[in-house]
């Protein structure tokens, strides 16, 4: 049996994580001071209002040992081999932290850096677990996570530019008429426009996306407490002929630390013809 690992920086929801029968470890998170995990013990409304109120909010990988033991633990269920895909080493130290724990392990452990975040980093787990439902072996779960990274377009506001810059993850410059809205593409980061109202971002995101997707995609819709735009966004992408599969997530403090409170947005991953 191949298991599959992957961090909470995949805003997997449950149902989908456990659908695809993947183990997800969590990141830490310090809200001034006090020390959490990026878990479903985490009160996210909390968290939230922490970002609102300008607390100081930093995340950090999780620690070697912590994905030794889950190692440990698959391989005591009878796992022979792990993959285990992870937020890009760019933009975490997770990556480093898994290699420590795979040297720890009683099976091989085949690391994947993702090279992206958020829930693209979870299309690259989906592409993994589709492959080994379908048949394959480490190696080509490997290589079709890798090929992800490629195949995302990722579309979201950016509702706390300050911490955006502080965090220095996303390099995004204000807009004079609302928040900024923002592409991520295998080519690059743009400002694909601004918005004061969420109609605006809505349209703006949808056309971006309609105008750039080709072939058959699934999608994962999530907000940092803006559940309504979230919606509107969801029925309007729902309703392009090519999605094949819609996901509904919240944003967790690995995501919304460096975007800000009120944030939502979209990852498409397109499957091909």
């Amino acid at each position: 049996m191949i298991a599959l690992v992957t961090d909470s920086n995949a805003m997997l929801p449950a149902e989908l994580a456990d659908r695809l029968g993947v183990r997800t470890v969590p990141l830490t998170v310090v809200v001034d001071g006090v020390t959490l995990v990026e878990d479903e013990t985490l009160d996210l409304p909390g968290f939230y209002t922490a970002l609102r109120r300008g607390a100081a909010i930093t995340t950090s990988a999780p620690s070697p040992g912590l994905l030794a033991e889950a190692y440990a633990e698959l391989a005591g269920a009878g796992a022979t081999e792990i993959v285990s895909v992870h937020v890009g080493s760019a933009y975490s130290g997770t990556v480093n932290a898994a290699q420590v724990g795979a040297r720890l392990a009683p099976v091989p452990v085949h690391i994947v850096d993702s090279g992206t975040v958020s829930f693209a980093l979870g299309c690259c787990v989906w592409a993994a677990a589709d492959d080994l439902a379908h048949g394959g072996d480490s190696a080509s779960a490997t290589a079709a996570a890798k090929t992800v990274i490629d195949a995302t377009t990722s579309v979201f506001t950016v509702a706390e530019i300050e911490r955006a810059w502080a965090g220095g993850r996303i390099q995004v410059e204000a807009t004079r008429d609302g928040v900024p809205v923002v592409a991520m593409t295998p080519t690059g980061t743009e400002i694909i426009g601004s918005a004061a109202e969420l109609e605006a971002a809505v349209e703006q995101m949808t056309r971006f996306l309609d105008q750039r997707l080709v072939g058959r995609v699934r999608v994962g819709i999530g907000d940092a407490d803006d559940l309504a735009a979230a919606e509107a966004l969801a029925d309007t992408l729902g309703g392009l002929d090519q999605v094949d599969e819609l996901v509904r997530y919240r944003c967790g403090p690995t995501v919304a630390a460096h975007t800000g409170a009120g944030t939502f947005g979209a990852v498409a991953w397109e499957l091909g013809p």
